[in-house]
C-alpha cells in the first residue's frame, strides 16, 4: 500500500520528496488541490470514500499518516 500512495502522490507533485516529508501539509508542500487530486487518486486505487472529516492536515502531513487513513477507511 505504501509503494502505491507514493506512486500517486509523485503523480500529483514529482517535485516533493515524499519519503522523507513529515509535513507536508504544515509546511505548506501541499495545497488544496493537490490534496483533491490526491483523494480523488486514493479513493479509485484502494476502493475507499475518504470523507470530508477526514480531510484533516494531520491525516496528510506524511505517507505514513496517508497508509492509516485508508487503513481506516477500508475497515
Amino acid at each position: 500500500m505504501r509503494e502505491t500512495i507514493l506512486e500517486i502522490l509523485s503523480g500529483v507533485r514529482s517535485d516533493v520528496d515524499f519519503e522523507n516529508n513529515t509535513k507536508l501539509i504544515d509546511d505548506g508542500i501541499l495545497e488544496s488541490l493537490d490534496i483533491v487530486a490526491i483523494v480523488g487518486e486514493l479513493n479509485d486505487e484502494f476502493d475507499v470514500e475518504i470523507s470530508v472529516e477526514d480531510l484533516l492536515p494531520e491525516n496528510f502531513n506524511s505517507v505514513d499518516a496517508m497508509v492509516e487513513l485508508i487503513t481506516r477507511a477500508q475497515g
